[in-house]
């Protein structure tokens, strides 16, 4: 979307900047240029949250969410590894220290096609405070901070690297930042998960773009969601590795090494649905691993609430409201929250994989099949985020 000036909340010409008022703000903005900080440094010219953002403690875990724990059905059994029970296990030992930077040398980013994720040789519990960190430092505010199920997810921010460098935006904008917009805003969701090795952590971007509904005058805007975009996924990768202790050049050296031999030959691997199933179901040409990584980021991408996870058993525990085709609220209304008449339920996504094969299924909380057309618009869902 082309770069625009912030409207001003109402036709108010005061707001707007005279000759004189921008010849003092330049004189002032010039005066202030010296000012660097060590931070601007590190922001780099492709990601700025930082400018103007307000960082602030992480919100609550959500009601919903903590009462998970004690819901029976929702706890992994004896001998399996699951977000929940590393949380329940942190909760009842005393705080662990974080890891210290020589223990992760052995981390690394790795690629299977299209799905990239960092392998740190912690435990999830132990790299909490320093994820947590890495996002408020990067200026986001957190909306969901529940290391119980091991999700970091941030609230709406502006990329400020996107706007021009030109020299009326370095002048005015160092003082006033408000007064450009980019038309744009990101969010991301983080997910640590348990391995044999130590922790995988995934992150996920979902974007919106300010769209002129007028194209003949372009004085009124809407928010629509735009594409993921898997280069800033993977720079985030990047700079989170460089935030555990890895040098930067070494890292961002491994992060490019990461596209090219380790990514699967071929492309990502087909999805398409299954007809003629007892529950709505669909096919991955992917192996289970490869399918688990997927499915799991294409349930971050969607907006799925993922509540819990049981790897070894192959299930995801989602919350989804069914509003079906008779939801008549905004996309923004939906994506924040809005009130809907729909119920949010609980759902378990069930993958039975081969070397080759995995299915997808879509059932009920206990493991039954799906009634009604809920699970088929749950796998469509799935099936879009896959291709």
């Amino acid at each position: 979307m082309p770069l625009r000036l912030r409207r001003c909340p109402a036709p108010d010409p005061s707001c707007l900047p005279s000759p004189t008022r921008l010849a003092a703000l330049a004189l002032l903005a010039l005066a202030s240029a010296g000012c660097s900080s060590f931070g601007d440094l590190l922001s780099g010219d492709k990601v700025d949250y930082r400018a103007g953002a307000r960082q602030t403690a992480g919100l609550e875990v959500p009601p919903d969410l903590s009462q998970l724990a004690r819901d029976g059905r929702f706890q992994a059994p004896a001998g399996t590894v699951s977000a929940a029970a590393a949380g329940s296990n942190a909760a009842a030992q005393p705080a662990v220290p974080s890891v210290a930077v020589s223990e992760l040398a052995g981390m690394r980013i790795e690629r299977s096609a299209d799905t990239r994720w960092l392998v740190v040789p912690a435990a999830p519990e132990a790299l909490w405070p320093r994820l947590r960190q890495f996002w408020l430092d990067a200026g986001f505010e957190l909306e969901i901070d529940n290391p119980q199920v091991g999700v970091i997810e941030t609230g709406w921010a502006e990329n400020r690297a996107k706007l021009p460098q030109d020299f009326l935006r370095r002048s005015i904008g160092k003082v006033f930042e408000g007064l450009y917009d980019s038309g744009e805003r990101d969010r991301f969701r983080m997910r640590v998960e348990r391995s044999a090795g130590g922790s995988e952590i995934y992150i996920v971007h979902r974007g919106l773009a300010e769209v002129a509904t007028d194209r003949t005058l372009q004085d009124e805007f809407r928010w629509q969601p735009r594409p993921a975009d898997v280069q800033l996924e993977a720079e985030f990768l990047t700079r989170l590795m460089v935030h555990l202790g890895r040098d930067e050049q070494q890292a961002r050296a491994q992060a490019e090494a990461s596209g090219g031999a380790a990514a699967i030959a071929g492309g990502a691997a087909r999805a398409r649905l299954l007809q003629g199933q007892p529950t709505a179901a669909l096919e991955l040409d992917a192996g289970f691993d490869l399918a688990w990584r997927r499915v799991g980021l294409a349930l971050d991408r969607s907006g799925f609430t993922v509540e819990d996870r049981d790897r070894s058993a192959g299930l995801y525990y989602v919350r989804y409201a069914d509003t079906g085709a008779a939801d008549q609220r905004g996309f923004l209304q939906r994506l924040f929250g809005g009130e809907s008449s729909a119920k949010a339920e609980r759902y378990r996504v069930a993958l039975t994989g081969s070397r080759e094969r995995t299915v997808v299924a879509v059932q009920t909380a206990d493991g039954g099949p799906v009634a009604g057309g809920v699970g088929e618009r749950i796998a469509g869902v799935l099936v879009d985020a896959l291709k």
